[in-house]
């Protein structure tokens, strides 16, 4: 997906508001224009008070004043919340029981991949399927969201759901505003935090 199209498809989807959060993330990507993107995403981020979550690079979220992402090979939120300012959150990657106590302290959880992920054709890895989000989501003490393979359809068959990360079910529908629309109506979950939907 072309740069231009990806920052219209998220400027689309942002104009909803900030249960509409954005995660930047560009693995492999040179600090500078890694840096450069995050400005970017900072700035369209503000027009409508949507979140902005940077992944793994801790220096890059506290220069453009943003929430921070853990991958499951990061530190730990216990080490790094120390270093970021108040009110900022942190939010890591599950995949499995171990990875959830690692990521204790976290301020939500990312459980992947609940289904095939539609942005990555070559992902072989077993999915969580209802059974295995369900138990994680169960043993979690934060909200927990839904990753890989989301869609709206599949979101009635998890039960309550208090979020959801999307990439190519917001990002590369042909309404990303609509589509983005139609899964914050289908996330059930009572107390669902202010970001209830995640892209990028």
């Amino acid at each position: 997906m072309g740069e231009q199209r990806l920052l219209w498809a998220l400027e689309q989807a942002c104009a909803l508001g900030p249960r509409v959060g954005v995660q930047h993330r560009h693995p492999g990507a040179a600090t500078r224009p890694f840096l450069a993107q995050a400005r970017l995403l900072a700035a369209l981020c503000a027009r409508h008070a949507n979140p902005l979550f940077v992944s793994a690079r801790l220096d890059v979220a506290l220069l453009v004043s943003a929430h921070l992402h853990l991958p499951v090979d990061a530190p730990t939120p216990a080490q790094v919340r120390p270093l970021l300012p108040a009110g900022r959150w942190v939010s890591a990657a599950v995949h499995d029981e171990a990875e959830l106590a690692r990521a204790a302290g976290a301020d939500l959880v990312l459980l992947s991949p609940v289904f095939s992920p539609g942005s990555k054709a070559a992902d072989t890895r077993p999915t969580l399927g209802r059974a295995g989000y369900a138990r994680l989501r169960a043993l979690a003490v934060c909200p927990a969201f839904a990753l890989g393979g989301v869609r709206a359809e599949r979101l009635a068959s998890l039960g309550a759901v208090e979020g959801a990360a999307v990439q190519s079910a917001v990002l590369g529908a042909e309404d990303p505003a609509a589509a983005a629309a139609t899964l914050l109506a289908a996330l059930s979950a009572p107390g669902a935090p202010p970001e209830a939907l995640r892209a990028g």
